[in-house]
């Protein structure tokens, strides 16, 4: 009877966790298609906020600037995280490895006010010693994201860094391979799930920034974080409920995606017979 009553509540507590976390998003969902401009006042269903999201130049030129930040920043911070990983991981007894761990991790644990304070300070004095950057914009967000982003990558791909197995890189060192070759032959095959999820939260944390993104940016460069925010501030509108459903859509899609191909590569994998 215990048992039972375990596994009941268990159950129990899963539904309603699942209820908390998505039935705001099935409101939200069920919204984005309401006729009436006040969002909680239910006036019968219709698709006109779509149509009007996309007559909208700016959340449209939002959403392309977002886009297009957030995989450059998810680029640069896979290729710099994965070279501090690197150094991290294989360079053990580098002097001064403790210290530079220490300022790659930092940015996981400090604010994200902090972050876009200092940031914000080092641009504006760049600005005065050196001239560049002449207006804050897209350039300075990329690097500003670049910077928090490469924290989150390094500790991804240092984690499987340290479950490689050294003695195929040795053997192949053995058998001629440079380091350099090592490395893209062998290694970055191996690693290469790791840096594909590094890249993706990457590009999670580059899309969803709002505060640092609200320091370095400018009046010619405004995310899709931005937009929304301010038209919050304002009163909800119509048309970031069909925003959000829209990205949901999107996500879940990626997301199926993605679970059947890994599905569908592990099949095959238990039906291919040993060698």
């Amino acid at each position: 009877m215990v048992k039972s009553r375990s596994f009941s509540f268990s159950k129990v507590m899963l539904v309603l966790g699942l209820l908390f976390l998505y039935l705001p998003m099935f409101v939200l969902i069920v919204y984005s298609f309401n006729a009436s401009r006040l969002v909680s006042v239910w006036a019968g269903f219709s698709t006109q906020w779509y149509g009007e999201l996309f007559r909208d130049e700016q959340i449209l030129s939002a959403v392309w600037m977002s886009l297009r930040i957030a995989f450059y920043s998810a680029s640069m911070a896979v290729c710099l995280g994965t070279l501090c990983a690197f150094v991290i991981t294989r360079f053990k007894k580098m002097r001064g490895r403790t210290l530079l761990s220490s300022m790659i991790t930092a940015p996981l644990v400090m604010p994200e006010v902090i972050t876009g304070l200092s940031l914000l300070l080092l641009f504006v004095q760049m600005a005065q010693t050196i001239g560049w950057p002449v207006d804050r914009g897209m350039a300075t967000i990329w690097i500003a994201h670049t910077t928090f982003c490469s924290a989150y990558v390094a500790v991804v791909v240092s984690a499987r860094l340290q479950e490689v197995d050294r003695s195929i890189e040795e053997a192949a060192m053995d058998l001629g391979c440079t380091p350099l070759k090592t490395f893209f032959v062998i290694t970055l095959p191996v690693i290469a799930p790791a840096l594909v999820s590094g890249w993706l939260l990457a590009f999670t944390l580059s899309l969803d920034d709002l505060v640092i993104a609200s320091f370095v940016s400018g009046p010619g460069a405004t995310t899709l974080p931005m937009v929304v925010f301010s038209s919050v501030r304002m009163g909800v509108s119509p048309k970031i409920n069909a925003l959000a459903t829209l990205i949901i859509v999107a996500v879940s899609l990626i997301a199926f995606i993605a679970w059947y191909l890994m599905r569908r590569a592990e099949r095959k994998r238990l039906q291919t017979p040993d060698a």
